[in-house]
């Protein structure tokens, strides 16, 4: 019978968005790869310290049971293949089953998500998460030096989600760019029994919804909605989670005030938000995303 990835929650990440590459992408970043190799290679038997997205990895990883294997964490990289040398033997010792690995060195990577079936990547290359998200695949653009995630949940996969441009369309938001915020309230009032068009992280809510109700006890996940709406225009966006049978354990209408600190009360393993500004907030107390698109974009 052929290996298939069907049915699992599939996780592509690049080796800087899971581990903590950032000495060592100086060297990359002057374009002087063959160093870039020599100190990865130097430092084989030296683990990298927990990246950004390590806890919603390490966290998503623990849904699998000798019974059932939900979660797939693949390694999609730009790293060369020696240098994943290093990638494949930090991620073996912290314990994380990840057996699947590509490394093009220095090419963008995010054609191989489709054969991946990915539904959800994570890179720090903007331009690779405009490509998946071109190609319909949610993507984000990790924040290196966003804070780590909180340790008070290690038994709960915490994510939270703007939006409009990332789990709905930018319908709404094209109207406040274009005509303020009275028309935008208004126009969502009008239209709060119409359901929101999807946005590009809708499936990974959906994946996420049906992780949760297959879960063992051991571990759950806790969503939240945290967006700049207010009343009226809250109803449109809980009308829509309704319409698609998702529920979102926390929903925050923050009406414009800043989310870094109603995310610090949160406590996400990730928060993704389509405008650069939101995301600058929450990185100094969550780890956070980049999600380019959208009208904002």
């Amino acid at each position: 019978m052929a290996v298939t990835l069907d049915g699992k929650l599939v996780v592509a990440i690049s080796s800087r968005a899971l581990f903590d590459f950032e000495e060592e992408n100086q060297l990359f970043e002057q374009g002087d790869d063959r160093a870039y190799m020599r100190l990865q290679l130097e430092r084989l038997d030296v683990p990298a310290k927990p990246g950004v997205a390590f806890s919603l990895v390490q966290k998503l990883l623990a849904f699998n049971t000798e019974a059932a294997q939900r979660v797939e964490v693949v390694i999609l990289s730009r790293n060369d293949p020696v240098s994943g040398l290093r990638v494949m033997r930090s991620a073996a010792h912290y314990a994380l089953p990840i057996i699947r690995c590509t490394f093009t060195r220095g090419e963008s990577p995010w054609r191989y998500l489709k054969p991946l079936k990915a539904n959800l990547f994570l890179s720090t290359h903007l331009s690779d998460v405009r490509s998946a998200l071109d190609a319909g695949v949610p993507a984000a653009q990790v924040y290196p030096q966003s804070a780590h995630a909180s340790s008070a949940h290690p038994h709960e996969v915490r994510i939270a989600f703007d939006g409009d441009a990332v789990l709905f369309s930018d319908e709404a938001e094209r109207v406040y760019q274009d005509q303020g915020l009275n028309a935008f309230q208004q126009h969502e009032s009008d239209k709060a029994a119409l359901p929101l068009p999807d946005g590009p992280f809708k499936p990974l809510l959906v994946a996420l919804h049906v992780l949760q109700q297959a879960a063992q006890p051991e571990m759950r996940i806790r969503t939240a909605l945290v967006t700049a709406r207010s009343a009226p225009a809250h109803e449109r966006a809980i009308r829509t989670l309704m319409d698609w049978n998702i529920e979102v354990d926390e929903a925050m209408f923050l009406g414009g005030l800043d989310k870094g600190a109603f995310l610090r009360e949160f406590e996400p393993d990730f928060f993704f938000d389509d405008q650069t500004g939101h995301i600058e907030s929450a990185s100094l107390h969550v780890p956070s995303g980049h999600v380019a698109s959208g009208v904002r974009n």
